[in-house]
C-alpha cells in the first residue's frame, strides 16, 4: 500500500512539474511571439514612410538615406532573430528609421507624426535647443535643433564612445568618425567636446551630459590639450603645438571663440 501512495505522489509532482514546464514554455512562446510582431510592425511603418517620402532638401534627402538603412538594418535583424532581446533590436533599428523619417518630414515643412516610443540608444542624451559654431583645425563645425543647408545631417541621440551626444541637425557626421578608430576616433571625440561644451547652459541635455564630458576631459589628459598626451609626432603636430596650438590654445579655445562664447 505504501508502494502504491509513494508511486502515486511521484506522478503528481511530475505532472505538475510538466504542467508548469509547459505552461512555462507558452509564456514565453507568447512573449516571443508579441515581440516579433512589435518589431514587425514598427518595420512595416517605417517601410511605408520610406517607400512613399521623396524630397529635393538636402537635409531631406540625407535623413530619408539613413531612414532606408535602418530599414534594411531592421529587415536583416528581422529575419535573423530568434531570441526576444534580437527582436528588441531589430524594433529599435526600426524606431531609429522612423526617428529619422520624423527629421525628415520636419525638413520637408510637414506635419512629423505622432511620437515614438523613446529610443533605448538616445536615453540621457537630450536635444539641441539651440545653434553652435566652432572650429576646429581651422574647419567649422555647426550644429542646432533645426535643419539647414549648414547642417543637413540628423542625429537621433545617442552615446558615442561612451559619451551622451544630444539629437539634432550638425554640419557633418561627425559621430560616424568618432565611431571608427585611430586618429579619426581622437578627432571626432575633441569636435564633440568643443560643440556640446556644457558651458551652452540651455542644451537640454538630460542628467547624464555633465559626466560625460567630465570623462572627455580626463580621457584628453584634462584642461590642457598638449603633443605629449596624443602620442607620436604626427598627433603631436595636429593637437600640440603647430596649428594645434592656434586652434586648442590660445587661439579659438582661448580668447578667440571659445573665450567669447563661454
Amino acid at each position: 500500500m505504501k508502494v502504491f501512495l509513494l508511486l502515486f505522489l511521484v506522478l503528481i509532482v511530475v505532472a505538475l512539474v510538466l504542467a508548469w514546464r509547459r505552461g512555462t514554455a507558452a509564456r514565453e512562446q507568447r512573449q516571443l511571439d508579441d515581440a516579433r510582431a512589435e518589431a514587425q510592425r514598427w518595420y512595416e511603418r517605417l517601410g511605408g514612410q520610406v517607400m512613399n517620402l521623396h524630397a529635393d532638401d538636402a537635409a531631406a534627402r540625407q535623413a530619408l538615406a539613413d531612414a532606408s538603412e535602418r530599414y534594411n538594418a531592421a529587415g536583416g535583424q528581422l529575419q535573423q532573430a530568434r531570441s526576444m532581446r534580437q527582436f528588441q533590436l531589430a524594433r529599435e533599428s526600426a524606431l531609429e528609421g522612423l526617428a529619422y523619417v520624423r527629421a525628415a518630414r520636419t525638413a520637408m515643412g510637414l506635419d512629423p507624426g505622432p511620437d515614438l516610443p523613446p529610443l533605448m540608444s538616445s536615453q540621457g542624451a537630450g536635444q539641441l535647443t539651440r545653434e553652435r559654431e566652432v572650429t576646429v583645425q581651422g574647419h567649422q563645425y555647426k550644429a542646432g535643433p533645426q535643419p539647414g543647408a549648414d547642417t543637413p545631417y540628423y542625429y537621433p541621440g545617442g552615446r558615442v564612445q561612451g559619451r551622451p551626444v544630444p539629437a539634432g541637425w550638425y554640419s557633418t557626421p561627425v559621430w560616424k568618425t568618432a565611431l571608427g578608430a585611430g586618429a579619426g576616433v581622437l578627432g571626432g571625440m575633441l569636435i564633440f567636446d568643443a560643440l556640446l561644451s556644457p558651458g551652452f547652459g540651455d542644451m537640454g541635455y538630460g542628467d547624464g551630459y555633465q559626466d560625460g564630458f567630465q570623462d572627455a576631459a580626463n580621457d584628453f589628459g584634462g584642461d590642457d590639450v598638449q603633443a605629449g598626451d596624443f602620442g607620436g609626432a604626427d598627433q603631436g603636430a595636429d593637437f600640440g603645438s603647430g596649428s594645434g596650438g592656434g586652434d586648442w590654445g590660445g587661439g579659438d579655445f582661448g580668447g578667440g571663440d571659445f573665450g567669447g562664447d563661454f
